[in-house]
């Protein structure tokens, strides 16, 4: 037997707009236009031929995104309002927790108000006798019970609304989003409530989030999607196909952003190489900067890592937005290997070079936790520190304003000289372009790059941010000891990452094309965005593989 049948329901909503409303009934007579804006062709499907059934005794959890239809199908089932097409049936007593408190007058007092709100329900005046010192113990009203509503904060309120509504004793009982309501212990009261109802074999529609509770409690799901209803059954089943729809609404989301954000940068992205900069890419420059563009003390670098003159902006014209990076105050780029002399190997290479994701040395600035690729000297986020540097260490951007010289702290943005650029960066999973992915996934950040001309001195770059702008992890191919040859037309560069152990949260990524100085060629500062889902709640940033083992004496349930 069923308690809630719905059959083929529909709910239509009229949609009134700005420019279909008039003064007066008069004016809409004199313009003629009484028929076409007193009723709008316009209108909204909250619910769109929707079927449903929950026997007795069952309890079912209605899920869905913001605005699906699922308290437009709990008011139609309170009977609040009326189906526009279809039919409801309901069979036994209804207590609805939708809008906790509906009905309260705040000029009278909490006793008054129980009154009034339990024959609203249903109640008889005997019955609320027998039952109001439970109500205003389980409120713990006891002290204020006899004060006006209006006197009471918004907790005491809600708990003096969901007291009165559990308390109704009811056949089916409708639940919208309401059962933590109040502090913690209180949040378990109802939460225990909500348990005694199902042993008691009360049918429960259950709308919420917590989809963790769904699976719980629920006997049945329900998941509606734009008023339809898209998958029924089995709540785990229907959990994990809500969830993998999500991701994939999320995916879009994030990539529509990541547009918006490139699409931004591009107007003020790296310069097109010039044939002076194309040029003189092929090995590392070794021109004295003229005296008065020369950095502090504390930021100067040796000769052989200066810029050439002509890869600076004129005097008296700026350069494009974002075309310079904010080097680190505190980090001076080394010396890059000259001509005739190899590359550093080893250890030597991060002190000498410490490009992407090295720290300064003790001698240069104190430690800074969580060095990344944008905070170092052979990072692409400083390409010409000595050059550029004003004397409070900063890096004047293009459009006159001074980001902070600390990369950790620069905004999203791309810069470079443009004779080496990265045309298109594209993340993937197992199952091609994603920005979603679950924790342990395979992740390959893949480039797109052209070289106007042959260069011979570049790195790659890559790191990674948590939304919070903590860098988890930065390297280069400089880094990792790969000493590059020649880099001539367009090519393309895979970083795969074999597991993704991130815990759950967003993140956000730096990659770039650089000389082994730090020179930017190309640099793309948190451009990219990328989630990771984790059904494991732990906290932090890297999840490293590990196991848990116990001695014999010490024993757990393993989840199931």
């Amino acid at each position: 037997m069923s308690a809630i049948a719905l059959e083929r329901v529909s709910k239509v909503y009229r949609r009134y707009g700005y420019q279909r409303r008039f003064a007066t009934l008069k004016s809409a007579l004199l313009t003629g236009s009484l028929v076409r804006h007193l009723r709008p062709d316009e209108s909204f499907r909250a619910l769109d031929d929707v079927s449903l059934t929950v026997a007795a005794g069952a309890t079912c959890g209605v899920i869905g995104r913001n605005g699906s239809g699922k308290s437009t199908l709990l008011k139609l089932v309170a009977g609040i309002t009326r189906p526009t097409g279809g039919q409801v049936r309901v069979a036994g007593r209804v207590s609805a927790l939708i809008e906790l408190g509906a009905g309260f007058h705040p000029e009278i007092s909490g006793r008054e108000n129980v009154f009034i709100n339990g024959v609203m329900l249903g109640l008889s005046r005997r019955e609320i006798d027998r039952r109001f010192d439970e109500i205003v113990e389980f409120a713990e009203l006891e002290d204020f019970i006899d004060a006006p509503v209006k006197t009471y904060s918004s907790g005491m309120y809600m708990r003096l609304g969901f007291a009165v509504a559990v308390h109704v004793d009811p056949e089916i009982l409708l639940v919208d989003e309401v059962l933590a309501v109040g502090d913690e212990g209180f949040s378990l009261k109802c939460l225990d409530k909500f348990a005694e109802f199902k042993r008691r074999g009360k049918t429960i529609l259950l709308v919420t989030h917590a989809l963790p509770m769904v699976e719980r409690f629920c006997d049945e799901a329900v998941w509606l999607d734009g008023g339809r209803k898209r998958l029924a059954g089995d709540p785990k089943r229907v959990v994990q196909m809500y969830l993998a729809d999500v991701e994939q609404t999320e995916d879009r989301h994030l990539a529509a952003e990541d547009a918006k954000a490139q699409q931004s940068s591009a107007v003020s992205g790296a310069a097109p190489p010039s044939a002076a900069a194309a040029s003189d890419a092929t090995a590392p420059p070794a021109t004295e900067a003229p005296p008065d563009t020369e950095a502090p003390p504390d930021t100067k670098a040796p000769p052989d890592t200066k810029a050439p003159p002509d890869t600076k902006a004129p005097p008296d014209t700026k350069a494009p937005p974002d075309t310079k990076a904010p080097p680190p105050v505190d980090m001076a780029p080394p010396a890059a290997p000259g001509p005739a002399e190899e590359a550093p190997r080893g250890a030597e290479a991060v002190e000498e070079a410490r490009p992407v994701g090295a720290a300064p040395s003790a001698e240069e600035a104190p430690a800074v936790a969580g060095t990344s690729p944008s905070a170092s000297a052979a990072s692409p986020a400083a390409p010409d520190a000595a050059d550029e540097a004003s004397p409070d260490g900063t890096t004047p951007d293009a459009a006159g304003d001074q980001p902070p010289a600390d990369m950790f702290k620069a905004r999203e943005g791309r810069w470079g000289s443009g004779a080496v650029r990265i045309e298109r960066v594209t993340l993937e999973g197992r199952q091609g372009p994603a920005h979603v992915f679950q924790s342990g996934e395979p992740m390959t950040i893949r480039m797109r790059v052209a070289a106007a001309r042959p260069v011979a001195d570049f790195a790659f770059g890559v790191s990674i941010f948590s939304s919070e702008g903590v860098c988890c992890y930065g390297t280069n191919t400089h880094l990792e000891e790969l000493e590059p040859t020649r880099l001539d037309g367009d090519g393309e560069v895979a970083f795969v990452v074999d597991r993704l152990d991130l815990v759950a949260g967003t993140y956000k990524l730096d990659v770039a094309v650089h000389k082994r100085d730090g020179f930017s060629y190309d640099y793309h500062r948190l451009l990219y965005t990328f989630r990771v889902k984790s059904g494991t709640r732990d906290v932090g940033i890297y999840r490293p593989r590990h196991a848990w083992r116990f001695s014999g004496n010490i024993r757990f349930n393993r989840p199931r």
